[in-house]
């Protein structure tokens, strides 16, 4: 008996000593994790915002209020009780605007708006066709500059590379320069067996877009240009439940130069489709894609098809917000272009008819390669813009000739300084006649 009392007795002094050598232990292990709670706390504590102090102060004051204020005081009680109202409702409602103006960036104040739809508004009523105009050599020079690296931005940073059977995909992205604007994203897409001019009809193809892009729950074109296949058109984008669906405005045009398609598309002022609250209109976008025709890697052979990818918008969400969201979800949408396009070959293998869009896309605005070179940059003139510039020409002529002619009359007819001055008063009247004109 003696022997199993001694053994137990050892056995509850071993448990015992473990027990207290683990809680050494734990403890031990926790006095960095306490440590550096501390200092959190007392580095938050004097970096507090101000409205901290006064909520701090109306807390450990509260009691003291109640208990040494003597009774019979309703009106004080009532004064003070109404401040503290008054301040609390304000200290939320900076609060709350802070939070909101964080996580929901507002893209252009009202006046910005206004003055970016100013210059549509004023040839609405004329003949121009605004598709045409929506595009130009400057958007084009633009992405040609980025795709070889010569826009000056910041580096690239690598995202991702995944790949499936019959598709690779390499993503980068980067902060816009002073960190004005959207981050900007680069992406390299090589489709197996495939061939350019069907790709650029895919990514066109608005008719089709809905059997594989989920995200888009309308789509409409709005204005087109049957000479050189620039649209307009009107796009709503499914987001998240915590945000409100997009709506986007977009000017579109194919450019061809030496076997390779620059497909740009960017945000276009329109104000024949007004602004509501809801869904809310992106202003700043620019997604535009080079597709060309490269050696697969299986057959050494040009049956590959490489697509190169800019895009760059501004969601209304705060930056780092926007930023997760994209790299979260851009493989779940990346991956399902693979089997979309190969049912669209089969698509537009049993079907004789293109749609709208996919014959929009065969009208492509050839230009050469020569009109890239910094030399010749000023010499090519995109043909939609050609009109804008001869009428700017011709009122810039206009005014020349009402000035000279005040200055012949000011000289000649009359030597007196009120005359002159009566006279380039006129002239300016006139010159600005011929400017409307």
């Amino acid at each position: 008996m003696e022997m199993k009392d001694r053994h137990s007795s050892f056995l509850a002094m071993e448990k015992s000593s473990s027990l207290l050598e683990a809680m050494v232990d734990l403890s031990a292990n926790m006095v960095p994790l306490w440590v550096a709670v501390l200092i959190g706390l007392f580095v938050g504590w004097i970096w507090k915002p101000r409205w901290v102090s006064l909520l701090f102060l109306g807390v450990r004051g509260r009691h003291r209020l109640v208990w040494t204020s003597p009774p019979g005081l309703g009106v004080r009680r009532f004064w003070i009780a109404l401040t503290a109202s008054v301040t609390a409702f304000q200290m939320l409602k900076e609060c709350w605007l802070k939070f909101k103006a964080w996580k929901w960036p507002q893209t252009q104040s009202p006046e910005g708006i206004e003055e970016r739809e100013r210059p549509l508004q004023a040839t609405d009523s004329g003949a121009v066709n605004l598709a045409r105009l929506a595009v130009g050599n400057e958007d084009l020079r633009d992405l040609h500059r980025r795709y070889y690296y010569k826009d000056g931005g910041l580096p690239w940073e690598l995202m991702m590379e995944r790949s499936i059977p019959g598709m690779t995909y390499q993503a980068w992205r980067r902060e816009p320069q002073e960190l004005k604007g959207p981050t900007e994203y680069r992406s390299l897409t090589i489709f197996e067996d495939a061939a350019p001019e069907m790709v650029k009809d895919f990514y066109w193809d608005d008719e089709f877009r809905s059997n594989w892009d989920d995200m888009i729950i309308y789509m409409k074109s709005l204005e087109s240009c049957a000479e050189t296949g620039a649209e307009i058109a009107h796009w709503v984008r499914k987001f998240p439940f915590f945000c409100s669906d997009r709506e986007y405005l977009i000017g579109r045009r194919i450019f061809e130069s030496g076997g390779m398609y620059f497909c740009i598309t960017k945000g276009v002022p329109y104000s024949k489709v007004p602004r509501q609250k809801r869904p809310r209109r992106v202003d700043v976008y620019a997604s535009s894609w080079i597709v060309r025709a490269v050696e697969s890697p299986q057959t050494g052979q040009l049956t590959a098809c490489e697509v190169t990818f800019f895009h760059s918008e501004d969601m209304g969400i705060q930056r780092d917000i926007a930023k997760l969201g994209v790299r979260q979800g851009m493989w779940n949408c990346v991956r399902k272009m693979e089997p979309g396009f190969r049912k669209y070959m089969v698509h537009r293998k049993a079907s004789a008819t293109l749609s709208f869009s996919a014959s929009m896309a065969q009208l492509v605005t050839r230009v050469p390669p020569s009109c890239f070179n910094e030399s010749d940059m000023t010499a090519w003139k995109d043909e939609g813009n050609e009109g804008a510039q001869r009428n700017n020409q011709n009122g810039k002529g206009w005014k020349w000739i009402v000035v000279g002619g005040a200055v012949v009359l000011a000289c000649g007819l009359d030597k007196g300084i009120v005359g002159k001055i009566l006279v380039f008063g006129l002239a300016r009247r006139l010159s600005k006649l011929g400017r409307r004109l």
